[in-house]
């Protein structure tokens, strides 16, 4: 995991610093004081040339912590190809010659890869992975999967790459969709495991869509959690800010430790933080050719990452959920079940691992005590009968044919209504026979159209001896 100022992070040696320890080829060769990063110092003497099993010690405490040689018992990740998405592989150093499948370059840039600044720590993060030592490996790193293969996936630039200001000015999103792209390309290049020691302080649409589909297609997802432990800008007091991909769902965040296996004060602490392992002057071989300590939870991802490949090795139709639960159960917490948000559920565990890996390839759903048969309330058979017998059809013309004589009966009643209701000699515009008007002589208005005298609003009748014409109309 590498650093960057604002948005983006890259790669930023200070904080995942590296350290030369010894050559691999003599002192008069040795690498270059401006190959060498400002905050790092050589450990061994410059004119005196290493002793041929001097880097295996060196890696021993790295190798116990994690229980590899137990695990190397049963597999050394024969068959399965990691995708290492950082700066580049160099292919041609001694304990990664043969190993190394050159990929795709999403950066954008010119940099050749002859340049001894190009792929600086993408070699680093590969010869942990799967370094396989020379000289019939008894000389150099042994990565944790020496016989798994490297996918080169070049996503960003080194700090000292003499593109990397051009691609520092880059827009987000294509920086971002640069990742993504990586991540299909190593799906296409047929990597069962995708190791990402980098990060990326704000999420991407595309690259979490391709981080599913290549969990989809059967790749385990390793990432870096980051390296903001130490950072001022904390969005809580005891969580530093998260770190992307290792935040997306699906990826497996890896913290740091130190040798003593503490985490380590880089280490970003928050909740996407799953498992840890050593990030603390870890062996490594240079695109140089050098050996190097490397510190940050770059390694520890890259660790973990050989692990996963072990697994997928030794059990290879195992979903990448099933090879992650195996990870995350049998790590190391000092307590069962454990979680902190420094080192997640523990210190990964090689050999633990595997062996749960392979409890459960042999599980199988347990059997259900419900017949395959059997139906939900009873079925059929346990529907009682409706409570009116349903009709058939004679029931059904019967009803019919008495609608439509009631039809027939409503018909003629409204015919009979109308022809009551009708004028009878009646010139037109006259009042019905037998309605009096007002004098009680003949046709007239009915009463009730005017308001005439003693009416009284509300009322809706004439008060006895004030309407006009009542003495007439009574009796």
């Amino acid at each position: 995991m590498l650093g960057r100022r604002g948005r983006r992070i890259v790669l930023a040696t200070g904080v995942a610093g590296a350290v030369a320890i010894m050559p691999s080829i003599p002192a008069a060769a040795a690498v270059p004081a401006a190959a060498i990063p400002a905050t790092a110092s050589v450990l061994t003497a410059g004119s005196v040339s290493a002793r041929a099993d001097a880097v295996q010690a060196s890696q021993q405490w790295v190798l116990d912590m994690l229980d590899v040689q137990a695990a190397w018992k049963l597999t050394e990740g024969a068959g399965v190809t990691v995708a290492v998405i950082d700066s580049g592989v160099y292919p041609n150093v001694s304990d990664l010659k043969g190993s190394v499948v050159p990929g795709h370059d999403f950066t954008g840039l010119n940099t050749p890869s002859s340049s001894s600044h190009w792929g600086e720590h993408g070699t680093w993060m590969a010869s942990i992975i799967a370094g396989h030592g020379h000289d019939g490996g008894v000389d150099g790193i042994t990565g944790i999967a020496p016989k798994a293969k490297i996918l080169s996936i070049r996503v960003i630039p080194d700090r000292d790459d003499p593109g990397y200001k051009a691609y520092d000015s880059e827009a987000e999103q294509r920086i971002q969709q640069s990742l993504a792209d990586g991540i299909l390309a190593a799906v296409r290049g047929g990597a069962r495991v995708i190791s990402m020691s980098i990060g990326y302080s704000a999420p991407s649409g595309a690259v979490r869509a391709a981080l599913q589909y290549a969990a989809q297609q059967g790749a385990v997802l390793i990432a870096s959690s980051g390296n903001s432990g130490h950072d001022l800008q904390r969005s809580d007091e005891n969580l530093a800010p998260v770190s992307f991909p290792a935040e997306y769902p699906g990826v497996l965040s890896v913290g740091a430790l130190d040798s003593s296996g503490k985490a380590a004060g880089f280490s970003s602490s928050n909740l996407s933080v799953k498992v840890a392992a050593p990030g603390v002057k870890v062996p490594a071989q240079g695109r140089d050719g050098m050996y190097w300590t490397v510190d940050g939870t770059s390694p520890a991802c890259a660790l973990v990452a050989g692990v996963a490949a072990l697994i997928v090795s030794k059990y290879p139709r195992l979903s990448p959920a099933v090879v992650l639960q195996a990870l995350t159960t049998t790590a190391r917490n000092g307590r069962p079940h454990a979680y902190n948000v420094r080192t997640g559920f523990g210190t990964v565990d090689a050999a633990a691992a595997l062996l749960a890996a392979g409890q459960l390839m042999t599980v199988r759903p347990a059997g259900s005590q419900v017949a395959s048969s059997a139906r939900f309330g009873g079925g059929p058979a346990a529907v009682p009968a409706p409570p009116v017998p349903p009709r058939g059809v004679g029931a059904l013309v019967l009803f019919t044919m008495l609608a439509f004589i009631s039809l027939v009966l409503a018909g003629g009643a409204v015919l009979v209504l109308r022809a009551a209701r009708s004028p009878r000699g009646g010139s037109s515009g006259s009042h019905a026979a037998g309605y009096r008007s007002t004098n009680g002589n003949g046709p007239g208005h009915r009463a009730d159209r005017g308001r005439g005298p003693g009416y009284r609003p509300g009322e809706g009748y004439a008060v006895p001896g004030t309407e006009q014409g009542a003495p007439h109309d009574r009796g």
